[in-house]
């Protein structure tokens, strides 16, 4: 079984008995749209896809602001009326939920790892106390809706050549310009943590 075929069952959390010399299964992973993808939610996305925080595959569209500023979200929040930073959309599924992902130096509660010092969640405590923060978007981003696949749905998908598969690193996350290329090679520089 080829290395890409490995990856792709490790994805999905599949048994694979020719994929045991890879020791640690994926858990996150980018897959970046093929360029004429004719599904409108999905063209030109690049899409975070998680596989240990539910039952299937899901994920959020990494690459496509919306022209929604944070601050419409969260008029409460007074300081963030001086923030550019738009909402993200996730991807067609339930448009009325809001998740974020965000850098965290320790395991915070009510959130899910995504990768080494990135987390995700859909608490909205949590979220005001990150919004709370002196530099509120800095290691943030804040997504309505996600994207998510039926059972072999991906695997289908894949198979017919609509996605190819990247490795999912927090500068692809935090550090890419929203409209920049895909896939070309993303910042590398530490960053900050909250």
């Amino acid at each position: 079984m080829n290395r890409f075929v490995c990856a792709l069952v490790c994805l999905l959390a599949l048994s694979c008995p020719a994929c045991a010399d890879t020791a640690k299964p994926l858990n996150t992973i980018l897959l970046v749209a093929r360029a004429e993808l004719p599904d409108p939610n999905f063209k030109d996305s690049v899409v975070l896809v998680m596989n240990n925080i539910g039952r299937a595959p899901a994920g959020v569209i990494i690459n496509r602001p919306t022209r929604i500023p944070v601050a419409r979200l969260f008029p409460e929040i007074e300081r963030l009326a001086q923030v550019d930073d738009k909402v993200y959309f996730g991807g067609p599924v339930q448009l009325g939920m809001v998740s974020f992902l965000f850098r965290a130096d320790k395991p915070p509660e009510d959130a899910s790892p995504v990768l080494d010092g990135v987390y995700i969640s859909t608490n909205r405590d949590l979220l005001a106390k990150l919004l709370a923060r002196n530099q509120p978007m800095e290691g943030l981003r804040i997504f309505v809706g996600y994207s998510g696949w039926s059972s072999g749905q991906l695997e289908n998908e894949i198979a017919r050549g609509d996605w190819s598969l990247a490795p999912a690193d927090a500068a692809a996350i935090f550090e890419r310009a929203p409209g920049a290329p895909w896939p070309a090679e993303p910042a590398r520089s530490g960053g900050q943590r909250t």
